[in-house]
């Protein structure tokens, strides 16, 4: 096969590409899909405590009536928190797990941590702030600051309850206010709750045999462990020097830790059961003068076209100009080509997409070959899948790591590792000592919402989520789902798919306390979907779901429920057909409209 096509002429046969990636992933599928994977408190080990906070934290219990709770402290409950000032409502309390402000930018501490989407639309209220990114992709302790920063700016510090988490919530139609209960033993009443525990939230492990018996150090990568590695997030690991360390997982997490471990440690084993695609990161420091050259709205601006070229929309350029937009870039070029790209059918534009897909696809894996030196290796560490199937990933030193000595590929043609014993991991039927064993596993995406968050959510009449949600997200606009008045969900399911989530988490945080606003001023006192709405709002998600087409045919991944996708309620329980910017317009237009249709109210 071409290592490096230069026009779509040079690409491989496309029947037998198709072929080899549906052999790759039926190597991959299993029954078990993915209840495979456990999340940290049920294992019950240190893997679940805070190692950022000092131990034997005690508070009195609050007992407390307000506006609005907000569930989560990331970047979802502070921007909601955020509009919801710029709404004139400051009665609200958020309630967060972790120590502090930052949701997956406080828990994810490993070395190397980084965005992987351009940190001038990734990181929000830049504008607010007067604030720019030191970097095109700002590593994970200027993000944490960030959102401290976002924290002191609006006061919201003192609205918090940190190293607190949700017990229980329930509905008293009586009083038509939430019941919110903690593991600190408050009780808050409530109006109104806004959801925003996040997608990237809840650390997963995976169910492998004998994983509790191994008798060396381990930890989850959300938990990382510098008093046993020495160091911190830019590296220096020199506790590893000589230790023999195995780490799981080859995801966006490992891609950036692994580097880092392959410096520092005696030797490094890494687990792989599907390599990711790894395109060129190419950071850079933010130029000098940058900040000069931007007009009011410039970061609105940029996350907008980022967004609509993700979407595929022709724009009149590329603000951004990485390896995110050049799918789309290759697409118009490759129509410009046609002399009547208008009259193409569906079918037709398909294959053109497929195409240009396999030009990327095969440009990535031509560079595993230029890097990497072992023919074996770089055979391995190809991805054969299309590129959206599982999260890009970009990263400049990860493939030359394996270049390294004492840096070992253990790839499992898809199994994954056959099982953990006191010495080490058993993969391809050989048992490998380690010292450390690493889980670099990512969060719980895929599993019903309230096995996610760690609690059930009780509406009227005693109706609980986990029941509705039993079979599928039911939900009208993302936000509402019958039974359960006044519980806004955010972040993601059923709303507009885009890499960049904190884009939608801020539509959707200016959508939800305009409608709060409305219902205080109109004196109304709970709303909630209608059956019809939220019925025709699910149908058109099924209708049109191009995405959930190409996630049957992808190797088993978080992005398609491990190969069995509409067999669980996750995050990716479908998205808007016309894309992320068909999603914020439609909500838009609807606020615009002023008459909450869809919503009955009382």
């Amino acid at each position: 096969m071409s290592s490096s096509p230069n026009e779509t002429n040079d690409l491989p046969d496309l029947e037998a590409i198709r072929e080899k990636y549906r052999v790759e992933r039926d190597k991959r599928l299993r029954s078990d899909g993915s209840s495979q994977f456990h999340d940290l408190a049920r294992e019950g080990s240190h893997n679940d405590i805070d190692p950022y906070v000092e131990p034997g934290f005690t508070r009195e219990p609050i007992e407390q009536e307000t506006e609005v709770v907000v569930i989560g402290g990331g970047f979802g409950g502070m921007l909601m928190s955020v509009r919801l000032r710029d709404q004139g409502i400051e009665d609200f309390r958020i309630i967060e797990a972790g120590g502090d402000f930052g949701g997956t930018w406080y828990w994810n501490r490993y070395p190397g941590v980084q965005c992987d989407v351009e940190s001038y639309i990734y990181m929000p209220l830049l504008e607010e702030l007067g604030a720019i990114p030191t970097e095109k992709y700002a590593h994970g302790p200027e993000i944490f600051a960030h959102a401290q920063k976002i924290g002191r700016h609006f006061d919201l510090y003192d609205r918090a309850l940190f190293q607190t988490q949700v017990r229980a919530l329930r509905w008293d139609e009586d009083e038509q206010r939430w019941f919110v209960t903690t593991s600190r033993d408050d009780v808050l009443r409530a109006r109104f709750i806004c959801m925003a525990t996040g997608p990237y939230s809840t650390p997963k492990l995976p169910g492998i045999p004998g994983a509790a018996d191994f008798a060396g150090h381990t930890f989850h990568t959300s938990r990382w462990d510098y008093d046993y590695t020495g160091g911190d997030t830019t590296g220096g690991l020199t506790k590893l020097a000589d230790k023999r360390v195995g780490v799981i997982g080859t995801g966006a997490t490992a891609i950036q830790a692994v580097p880092h471990l392959g410096r520092d440690a005696g030797e490094v084993f890494v687990f792989q059961r599907t390599p990711s695609t790894v395109d060129v990161r190419d950071n850079a420091p933010t130029e000098p003068g940058f900040a000069d050259t931007l007009d009011p709205g410039w970061q609105r601006k940029r996350m907008d076209n980022f967004n609509a070229l993700m979407d595929g929309l022709a724009q009149e350029e590329d603000l951004i100009g990485d390896r995110w937009t050049e799918l789309t870039l290759g697409l118009y070029e490759e129509l410009e080509r046609h002399p009547n790209p208008a009259e193409l059918s569906a079918a037709e534009m398909g294959l053109i997409a497929e195409r240009v897909d396999l030009k990327k696809m095969e440009r990535i894996r031509g560079r595993v070959e230029e890097v990497v030196e072992d023919p074996v290796t770089a055979a391995a560490l190809k991805p054969w899948y299309r590129y959206l199937c599982k999260r890009p990933c970009f990263h400049d030193e990860y493939l030359p790591t394996f270049n390294r000595p004492n840096v070992h590929l253990i790839d499992t043609d898809g199994r994954g590792v056959d099982r953990v014993t006191a010495k080490g991991v058993v993969a391809n039927g050989q048992e490998y000592e380690l010292d450390c064993l690493i889980f670099a596993t990512g969060f719980d995406v895929t599993t019903n919402y309230t096995r996610r968050v760690g609690y059930d959510i009780e509406g009227r009449d005693g109706l609980k989520l986990s029941e509705k949600w039993r079979d599928r997200t039911s939900t009208f606009q993302s936000f509402h789902t019958r039974g359960f008045p006044n519980c806004f969900f955010m972040m993601g399911f059923q709303a507009g798919l885009t890499p960049n989530i904190p884009h939608t988490i801020e539509e959707q945080s200016q959508h939800l306390s305009w409608l709060i606003r409305q219902m205080k001023e109109r004196g109304l006192t709970a709303v909630e979907t209608s059956e019809a709405a939220e019925a025709d709002w699910c149908a058109m998600i099924d209708a049109g779901s191009g995405f959930s087409q190409l996630q049957q045919s992808c190797t088993p991944g978080y992005f398609n429920d491990e190969g069995k996708v509409g067999e669980t309620a996750g995050w990716l329980a479908g998205f808007h057909p016309e894309g992320s910017e068909g999603f914020f317009t439609c909500i838009r237009e609807w606020r615009a409209k002023g008459d909450l249709e869809g919503l009955e109210t009382s």
